[in-house]
């Protein structure tokens, strides 16, 4: 059943075909079936608790119900929950229990969404392969030897392997892009202010977005739908209306122009993933795009500017955890995060303020006036999501500089604050899943989607099932 769509489950709990109670006793189900091996939860709620919750769901369910009424679902472990510890991946934080939801995760429960579990992560948001968690390392269901991608690893691999329909992940430099695209799901990166960060432990706070997971573009468009819209509880979050964005799915593309950036297929980028965003071109022309070439001159500063501005923001957010507050010791900070808290910091000190953390910011606002130059000659931009396939597991974590450099295509997204959806295009020839990148302007969500569901009513990758379950 979790193979279906969120719509169609919807459906079939509304005709009372099935029932919430059997939804959740199949995600227990997978989830005692894989997750042993895969590591893709850190925090598990009582099946009794849940199931209770189900049959309260199934009992109340209304024709004019949520679509994700009495659905199951988990969510990084980097928001807050009430009722389930709260961790962001650190054994500094292993026995924190918050007194309240995110304001994501309340979203989802008064729609009626049922939570699970609680998702393996990079600590802190610390990584691009979640090997940086403190707790069990989650393997990639399509290769067991393989990286997840990072930070929201375990989420990915949760959708991937069908343990649940939908979940939440948190992108601060490509941390839902980046999984979504090796685990061969779908995920969307929103415009910064798109979505309330209120209860998401900040990694960097000018750069956090909160964000879904899934399946298909389309069950992201039903999520945002819940997920978004202004929250008092946070200043940055946008009072623009949200719109009704499932309703973009099935529009024609035909006379979108498409910019593909000359600066992401140069050097550096992996030849299978270069020919895929290529083939990917033909897709969208068969369909009635135009293809243009455009230049983000300054692309090639992206990374070092992203890493000073959210090291220096990581190392002032993270000074809040000592065992004041929470009970535990500042020697359980992993060695990846502290030498992000010793960059940051030697970014912002005295002496090296001007010449760094400020100069990174002056060159951030070139760097939004490229991507919005770049926009106004086009509609989005195409790109690859990392610049390499799924590393083997141990080969990231002892490279730290290859570890910045998988957010590449990425990370600058994030310092534009643009939305950018990703979307599973093809396989290597070792069968490991490779993402399209798909950037939009800022609160053009319903844009992307309607190219994204347009590419997947005419290809079928996103349809492909990890071995692991045949």
């Amino acid at each position: 059943m979790l193979n279906k769509s969120i719509k169609e489950l919807s459906s079939l709990l509304n005709k009372k075909q099935i029932s919430s109670v059997d939804l959740v006793n199949e995600t227990y189900s997978q989830i005692e079936k894989f997750d042993s091996k895969l590591h893709s939860f850190i925090t598990v709620k009582d099946k009794s608790v849940t199931l209770k919750e189900a049959e309260e769901k199934d009992k109340n369910r209304k024709s004019d119900s949520s679509v994700v009424f009495g659905l199951p679902f988990a969510v990084k472990d980097a928001y807050v929950t009430k009722d389930l510890r709260t961790t962001a991946g650190s054994k500094l934080l292993e026995n924190f229990n918050s007194p309240y939801n995110a304001t994501v995760v309340e979203k989802i429960i008064k729609a009626g969404g049922i939570l699970i579990g609680k998702n393996n992560m990079d600590n802190w948001g610390h990584g691009a392969s979640n090997e940086n968690t403190n707790y069990e390392i989650p393997h990639n269901p399509w290769d067991m030897e393989r990286i997840t991608g990072g930070s929201s690893g375990g989420s990915a691999v949760s959708v991937s392997t069908r343990m649940v329909p939908f979940a939440v992940g948190e992108d601060t430099g490509g941390s839902i892009r980046n999984p979504s695209s090796m685990c061969n799901i779908s995920g969307l990166k929103v415009t910064y202010g798109r979505v309330s960060r209120y209860g998401a432990i900040a990694y960097a706070s000018s750069l956090d977005t909160v964000g879904p997971m899934a399946k298909s573009v389309e069950d992201l468009s039903y999520l945002l739908e819940i997920m978004a819209g202004h929250d008092d509880h946070d200043a940055t979050s946008s009072r623009l209306p949200v719109e009704k964005y499932s309703q973009y799915l099935g529009d024609s593309i035909k006379g979108e122009i498409i910019g593909l950036p000359k600066e992401f297929l140069e050097k550096g980028l992996d030849p299978e993933i270069k020919k895929t965003v290529l083939t990917a071109t033909k897709v969208f022309e068969k369909l009635g795009a135009k293809i243009i070439e455009v230049s983000l001159p300054h692309f090639i500063y992206g990374i070092s500017i992203y890493y000073l501005i959210a090291l220096s923001e990581t190392s002032s957010n993270l000074g809040r955890y000592d065992s004041f507050r929470y009970g535990d010791k500042r020697e359980l900070f992993s060695n990846e995060t502290v030498r992000r808290i010793l960059l940051g910091t030697y970014a912002l000190s005295s002496g090296y303020a001007d010449k760094l953390y400020k100069k990174a910011q002056k060159l951030r606002t070139i760097l939004i006036q490229e991507y919005d130059q770049a926009l106004k000659k086009c509609d989005v931009l195409l790109s690859p999501v990392t610049p390499s396939l799924p590393s083997k597991i141990g080969e990231m974590i002892s490279d730290p500089l290859k570890n910045l450099l998988e957010d590449l295509y990425t990370g600058t997204v994030n310092l534009v604050g643009a939305p950018a959806l990703v979307i599973p295009a093809g396989f290597s020839e070792n069968n490991l899943p490779i993402g399209l990148q798909i950037v939009g302007k800022k609160f053009g969500e319903g844009e992307l989607f309607q190219l994204g569901y347009s590419y997947q009513q005419e290809t079928d990758w996103h349809k492909k099932l990890p071995i692991i379950l045949k």
